[in-house]
């Protein structure tokens, strides 16, 4: 049933509302079709998806990652399906902001959870015990996947894992010899190369993205850089305007024969600038300046905290009051090395305490595993690659500007899928982990007499099929062929579409990121539970530019 009333304040605003079973159907209509635009791209053969460009005429992209594809599709013309294929879209745009990848995966259990709900439902099933029952079985799935979760490490291993993911054997032998040397906290910059070939270049110790105030500072003009050995650093977020605020630590550093030092402030006037280049001394004393790293006072008051542990030194806050006057010679920071170019600066060895360092990484570390908040998780993750001394930067090549852009994407999906692989471990892939599990569903739903609980038990073995299915059949192959063949070969063997033959997954190197599948399970069952109770659908055409709409994510840290 399907109702259009109109608003009382405004006559041309209509409120379209939809009850059963049209909310079933809608719902089912838009998911569908959002899925089967992202279902192609699941596997290491995956067909591409063609979207149209919005601003502009240039050939259209040419996308294999689902949650870039939802992104993409903004709305349905239908405004019923319309619904469900944003509350999908939803789940996929959040999925992706914390696992990096997994969305492909998320979008065919989802579908397939939705489907065979919506079919059990409507021949008079309860939909708030099939959520129950669906959470259950989600439950019991993760604990499986946790027990055959198994660490990975070496250049070798790490390269299979990323091949897995990337389906780029060059791209993935590099990646693998990046996070073998840098670890899984080690910060990677991954940026568009300059030739064909793919490049990396590692960086000793930490750095940070502010570079030298003036462009007179630099002392190696060939190399466009300035480098101290055993200098003090003034480390601050203060604002200097006038040259006679820094008098009480250049005085300081002149009476103790301190010859180089890198200032480290908020703001430095053209006045202070031009005072510093025309009192340089190279025989005797030598100072640069950058601004303080950060944009705003969280992320400055962060690299701030950093920087005075990593060097032993004192930080200078303007909120606090501080200025320079009554500085003492501990108050500056120390490292073996220190060297700006016009966008970074950074230093190699600091002389800060080593256990109060490794103090702060390990409550750094603590929190990036708590928090589910994408923005947060990022910075955390830059902090403590910095603070480990580990990076890289790898530049990706291509024959033209689109396959370029195209790898870059891909290098970055790649690596947050290594990073989780490192901290959490890996599974068997090619879907074969989610179906070792069916049997444990099998055994539950044979243990209760419950008919939702054993509806949702048989939902979920279903699900569990379908990305193996899907991989299989996305290749070209008989997907219900290679299934029955891999079941028949036991535990742990699956289909390796490359080598086009049942194998035995991990000794063939096919490996998923635990905690990629493990949030992209949880993710579409969750998600489709709660869709699943979904009875009436409003739709506001003119929505008030006051109004706000918060969507509760079923997502969580696992």
């Amino acid at each position: 049933m399907s109702v259009t009333r109109s608003s009382s304040n405004s006559p041309a605003r209509t409120r379209r509302v939809a009850f059963q079973p049209v909310t079933y159907r809608s719902l089912q209509r838009g998911i569908n079709q959002l899925a089967r635009a992202i279902r192609p791209t699941l596997g290491p053969r995956p067909r591409l998806v063609a979207i149209q460009r919005a601003l502009d005429d240039r050939m259209p992209e040419l996308l294999d990652d689902g949650g870039t594809i939802a992104q993409r599709i903004v709305q349905l013309p239908d405004w019923r399906a319309d619904v469900g294929a944003m509350f999908l879209r939803d789940v996929l745009w959040r999925l992706k902001d914390q696992a990096g990848d997994g969305t492909a995966t998320a979008t065919v259990l989802f579908q397939t959870v939705y489907n065979e709900g919506v079919r059990y439902l409507t021949s008079g099933g309860n939909a708030v015990r099939l959520q129950a029952g669906l959470q259950k079985g989600a439950r019991a799935v993760l604990d499986q996947l946790a027990g055959m979760t198994m660490r990975v490490e070496g250049p070798d291993k790490l390269a299979q894992v990323a091949r897995t993911i990337c389906y780029d054997p060059p791209l993935a032998a590099l990646l693998g010899e990046i996070f073998d040397v840098m670890g899984e906290y080690g910060r990677l910059e991954i940026r568009p190369g300059r030739s064909r070939q793919l490049e990396r270049e590692y960086v000793e110790g930490m750095y940070w993205e502010r570079g030298l105030v003036s462009r007179e500072m630099i002392a190696d003009i060939k190399q466009q850089r300035t480098e101290f050995e055993d200098a003090a650093i003034l480390i601050s977020d203060l604002d200097i305007k006038e040259p006679q605020q820094l008098f009480p630590a250049l005085e300081l550093a002149l009476r103790n024969n301190v010859r180089s030092l890198l200032i480290v402030a908020g703001m430095l006037s053209d006045r202070t600038i031009g005072f510093l280049l025309k009192n340089k001394q190279p025989e005797r004393f030598q100072v640069i300046a950058v601004p303080t790293p950060g944009h705003g006072r969280e992320e400055q008051k962060a690299a701030l905290e950093d920087l005075s542990l990593l060097t032993g030194g004192r930080p200078f806050i303007q909120v606090a009051g501080d200025t320079f006057q009554g500085i003492k010679l501990d108050d500056f920071g120390r490292a073996r090395r220190v060297w700006a170019d016009r966008s970074n600066f950074g230093f190699v060895g600091g002389k800060g305490n080593p256990r109060a360092v490794r103090q702060h990484i390990a409550t750094l570390r603590k929190l990036f595993q708590d928090t589910v908040d994408p923005v947060l998780h990022e910075n955390l993750l830059k902090r403590i690659g910095k603070l480990m001394g580990g990076s890289a930067t790898l530049w990706v090549g291509g024959e033209t500007e689109l396959e370029i852009n195209e790898r870059v994407e891909r290098a970055k999906r790649t690596a947050a899928g290594m990073r989780g692989a490192m901290m959490d471990g890996v599974l068997p892939g090619a879907g074969t982990a989610l179906l070792a599990c069916r049997p444990v569903l099998q055994r539950l739903r044979a243990e209760t007499s419950d008919p939702d609980e054993r509806a949702a038990y048989r939902i979920v073995a279903r699900a569990l099929a379908e990305p193996f299915r899907t991989i299989v059949a996305n290749a070209g192959f008989d997907a219900s062929d290679a299934l029955a063949e891999a079941w028949q070969a036991g535990p742990g063997w699956g289909f390796d579409v490359t080598a086009e033959q049942v194998v035995d997954v991990a000794q063939a190197g096919i490996w998923d990121a635990a905690s990629v599948q493990k949030t992209a399970l949880y993710a579409a069952l969750a998600s489709a539970g709660m869709a699943l109770t979904v009875d009436v659908m409003i739709h506001r055409p003119e929505q008030p530019k006051h109004a706000s709409i918060h969507t509760p994510s079923p997502l969580k840290k696992i």
